[in-house]
């Protein structure tokens, strides 16, 4: 465990939660979805650890054990604490990998700092393109209507919110993928997320319009998505993406939820194991 301290935005000392395997392998960077944190990757570090990989994950501000900063959610700043992490861990040839909102971050990077420090990214149930339904975006999977019901619900009554809102998570069809406690184990990462960061991020996440950073990807980039994502459809979001970046490979798992890198671990670690090794 280790902390990097970023130095921008409207705090310029705000500290973000670090685990590092360290170690001489390729470094892996594994950037969260919402609202949960750096431990969500539980079922796919010891993977790549033991494949031989250096894996990084982290917090995102205002999430599990970062700073509670009371702004910095848009995608600007995020990217910002990511390129820090980079930049002060002296990490080249790495693969990112998005899952959720974190693609968002590994989007607006490439678009922000470019492919230097990069050699593959990877979109997980990942958020870009663009989540918002608008008139220029008819395939958007978020409407105007379900975005404020989702931020109604969390303002109403946040553990209501989550509660069922993890279920989802964890659901295909109405069915749910996970064991009861693992499905208690995201409900808990859920409480350490600070309640106007979990707000802002949500807005960040619905309306950040990606579609200008996907085609500046010139990496080799792996798109992976569950068939039955009721959060991020893959119609409007992961087959999209597999269309903007030239060059990428698709891989859609049969039956699975949002949280797919848990429900169906076996299958994810393998596709993204063998992406890497490539």
């Amino acid at each position: 465990m280790t902390e990097i301290t970023a130095h921008h935005g409207l705090f310029k000392n705000t500290d973000l939660h670090v685990d590092d395997t360290g170690g001489p392998g390729r470094p892996v960077v594994l950037v969260h979805g919402w609202p949960l944190s750096g431990a969500s990757w539980s079922e796919q570090v010891p993977a790549l650890t033991a494949a031989g990989y250096r894996v990084v994950t982290y917090d995102r501000r205002g999430f599990g054990r970062s700073d509670k900063t009371r702004s910095g959610y848009d995608y600007d700043t995020l990217t910002e604490d990511l390129n820090a992490l980079l930049e002060q861990l002296d990490l080249h040839d790495v693969t990112l990998v998005g899952f959720s909102m974190g693609g968002g971050e590994v989007a607006r990077y490439v678009g922000t700092h470019g492919t230097e420090r990069l050699r593959s990214v990877v979109f997980a149930g990942a958020v870009p393109p663009y989540m918002a339904k608008t008139e220029d975006n008819p395939q958007g999977p978020l409407t105007k209507e379900q975005a404020d019901e989702m931020e109604a619900g969390l303002k109403d009554d946040e553990d209501t919110f989550y509660d069922g809102f993890i279920t989802t998570f964890f659901s295909a069809d109405g069915e749910l993928k996970v064991s009861q406690a693992q499905r208690q184990d995201a409900l808990a990462l859920t409480k350490q997320a600070d309640h106007k960061a979990a707000l802002k991020s949500m807005e960040s996440f619905g309306t950040t319009d990606f579609r200008e950073d996907l085609p500046k990807i010139t990496v080799p980039t792996l798109v992976i998505h569950g068939d039955s994502d009721a959060v991020v459809p893959l119609e409007g979001s992961g087959a999209l993406t597999h269309a903007a970046v030239a060059g990428s490979r698709l891989h859609v798992v049969a039956g699975a939820p949002h949280g797919f890198n848990v429900s169906h671990a076996e299958e994810f670690n393998r596709v993204l194991l063998e992406f890497l090794a490539d």
